[in-house]
């Protein structure tokens, strides 16, 4: 009997270290706990728990991220753009007239002033030249060519790396909770899949975005869809809900955005039958990234805040609520 009383707490020291040992892993653990992440959880736990009112079925537990300024960072200028300038540069040899016309002659010269100066009608002569005349594999050996040596200006990480941690471990919560993620952004669809389903666990299936028209052709006897000089779809603002109808054919009951180009998303999805969600990412931390909104032309957000305020939506305070911002 002593030696019971001596071993006892000993016994239970080692059956509660082996009980914390086993218990999952605490959600989110790169978001301060703040309402925000506590709003995150609590609507996740009463979406998959099948006695509580607002539970969703797996079936309907669809969840869409915009993903320039939301999963991955956009400044100083979105990343899809440095792509295509490296592609103007490299095709630069086989088109001597672009030395003299712009905005190619300000691309081989460096000066993203003078391409800004060109607007969106020179933005989108570089995007034509740079992700159009090839096939769709050439076009995606092109963007993990250049993935591979390509580093953000101020960082110096890769691309790849320039994600948000606190963002990949909601989209990887989600996932582990059956919710099927997908990725609606107004970014290139197949500059997107060339990269996205390694950095974010989601397949290329679940990627939707802007795209140009294609054209099936058969060269050299080999069946090959070749990219054309014409936009398709420009994946913005009111285009993404008719994106998703188009493509998955439910309404979301979660959605991420940070601009006024997520907007029409955000509210579409708070139209939903379930009890839903609306995360807003607001860029408030000029230390660890940057701080903007509704003065800047990159992640524009203007419109949306004042109404996720108003609408009672969530807005993540990157600076309050990240405990980090990208992976160490």
């Amino acid at each position: 009997m002593n030696l019971l009383r001596y071993f006892l707490p000993v016994l239970l020291l080692l059956i509660s270290h082996l009980s914390f040992a086993n218990s999952p892993p605490e959600p989110l653990p790169s978001w301060n706990d703040t309402a925000t992440k506590q709003q995150i959880i609590k609507f996740v736990q009463h979406s998959t728990d099948s006695q509580s009112d607002t539970f969703i079925p797996v079936a309907d537990r669809i969840a869409t991220f915009d993903n320039d300024g939301t999963l991955w960072a956009e400044k100083p200028v979105y990343f899809q753009l440095y792509f295509a300038l490296a592609q103007i540069k490299e095709k630069a040899a086989q088109h001597p007239e672009w030395k003299t016309q712009e905005p190619f002659a300000s691309v081989l010269k460096g000066d993203l002033e003078g391409v800004k100066k060109s607007g969106m009608e020179g933005l989108l002569k570089i995007v034509m030249a740079s992700h159009t005349g090839m096939s769709s594999e050439q076009f995606d050996a092109s963007v993990n060519a250049w993935l591979k040596t390509a580093r953000h200006p101020d960082s110096q990480r890769p691309f790849t790396e320039m994600v948000y941690q606190p963002m990949l471990e909601l989209l990887h919560y989600l996932q582990q909770n059956d919710f099927k993620t997908y990725i609606v952004s107004g970014g290139g669809v197949d500059f997107m899949r060339a990269w996205a389903p390694e950095v974010y666990g989601i397949p290329k299936e679940q990627i939707l975005g802007s795209s140009v028209k294609t054209e099936y052709k058969v060269i050299d006897g080999k069946p090959t869809i070749m990219r054309l000089s014409e936009i398709n779809v420009n994946n913005d603002k009111a285009q993404k809900p008719l994106t998703i109808q188009t493509y998955i054919g439910k309404k979301p009951v979660f959605a991420a955005g940070n601009s006024d180009g997520d907007l029409e998303m955000l509210q579409w999805t708070k139209t939903s039958p379930y009890s839903s969600m609306a995360l807003l990412i607001h860029h408030t931390d000029d230390k660890r990234e940057w701080a903007y909104d509704k003065d800047s032309a990159i992640g524009h957000l203007e419109k949306a805040l004042p109404l996720a305020q108003k609408d009672n939506w969530n807005v993540v305070d990157m600076k309050q609520d990240w405990k980090q911002v990208f992976a160490d």
